[in-house]
């Protein structure tokens, strides 16, 4: 595999990533928001996570892969206050704490995109990397969170195209 250099590093951030990355954080907040706070403690089995252990690591993480490349170092960053108890209020501070870790992202030079990151002693690439690593990370756990949804009785927000709720509630709109 080739180096990557500091121009193919601007490139894919601004060039690729920055449009697919805000366009998947608001998809990611709109299943975060979608999970009745009634039903957060919902566990499919009792070895898989509850829906608000899910909410909470997708909302944490998503954030955590975007500050290692912002600061040179994969580690825990800010963390989802205490105060923030609902699904609703979580992808709000999610919302917003994304909202500033991707303006930072627009600002961020070739050598904080190129800068080597180790990842917990397993891997070291270049932080850059950790945004589709993380993208995917998130794809994943968001895709077995809104699996939880329609168990839960909760509408299934659109994620790409048109759920059926997504669908169902235009019609009635139009109706209206």
């Amino acid at each position: 595999m080739k180096e990557m250099t500091a121009e193919n590093a601007m490139f894919v951030l601004h060039g690729l990533y920055l449009g697919t990355l805000k366009n998947e954080s608001r998809i990611t907040k709109s299943i975060l928001a979608a999970v009745p706070a009634n039903q957060a403690d919902y566990q499919p089995d009792p070895c898989s996570k509850s829906a608000m252990e899910l909410v909470r690591h997708i909302a944490n993480a998503d954030n955590f892969f975007v500050e290692a490349v912002l600061n040179g170092v994969f580690k825990p960053g800010t963390l989802i206050p205490e105060t923030a108890k609902t699904p609703g209020e979580i992808a709000s501070w999610y919302e917003e704490h994304y909202a500033r870790n991707f303006e930072a992202l627009t600002k961020a030079s070739a050598e904080q995109l190129t800068k080597i990151v180790d990842f917990r002693g397993m891997f070291q690439m270049p932080a850059l990397n950790f945004l589709i690593f993380g993208l995917h990370h998130t794809i994943h756990h968001r895709g077995q969170l809104s699996s939880y949804l329609r168990c839960m009785g909760a509408k299934v927000p659109a994620i790409y195209g048109e759920s059926y709720d997504s669908e169902q509630a235009k019609k009635a709109a139009a109706q209206a």
